[in-house]
């Protein structure tokens, strides 16, 4: 067991950890919620603040990934989805995964640039960005099965279908009460 693959496992898990709680804020801010005594700003703050901590895990677990030479995965195979010889199924959705964090990163950049639109549009796949690299933590890694990592799962899982079912309410909400008569 070398550094890197200490660091790979250590900063995958991180990065699903902070990649859970980005959407979960970034929901927050979609619905107008906010911190508790904090104006609204502070949540898009947070949600700013998390997705970037949880991009540089995703890029440092890549990385290490790569650097380690004990399974071949090399840059290409982080890049481009099912092209690793180790375990490609699983690799491939890490790649599926990052590709997508990559474009939400670029688009977020050039928001003035690309327009709200296809900002937008790019940002929803933040919704298969998080499964898709969930399912990647649930088939990659030594610590499958523990009861450790078992548990951080079930609470990430719990926490984004909190989210995700909060989003959809309000929803249904807005549009029920746009479609009632007066």
């Amino acid at each position: 067991m070398t550094a890197y693959w200490y660091l790979t496992r250590g900063t995958g898990i991180v990065a699903l950890v902070l990649l859970t709680l980005s959407l979960a804020f970034g929901v927050a801010n979609a619905l107008r919620m906010r911190v508790p005594g904090a104006p609204r700003f502070v949540t898009l703050g947070i949600h700013r603040s998390v997705s970037l901590l949880a991009v540089t895990f995703v890029a440092v677990h890549v990385l290490t990934t790569v650097a380690d030479g004990y399974v071949p995965i090399g840059i290409l195979s982080a890049v481009v989805p099912f092209s690793s010889g180790y375990r490609p199924f699983w690799v491939g959705l890490g790649a599926v995964a990052f590709d997508l964090l990559l474009a939400l990163v670029i688009t977020s950049l050039l928001r003035r640039r690309v327009g709200y639109r296809v900002w937008r549009a790019v940002h929803w796949s933040a919704y298969a960005c998080w499964p898709i690299a969930f399912v990647h933590a649930l088939g990659t890694g030594t610590d499958v099965g523990s009861a450790w990592l078992t548990a951080v799962l079930a609470s990430l899982a719990g926490l984004v279908a909190a989210a995700v079912i909060g989003r959809r309410s309000v929803h249904r909400q807005r549009i029920s009460a746009f479609s009632s008569p007066v």
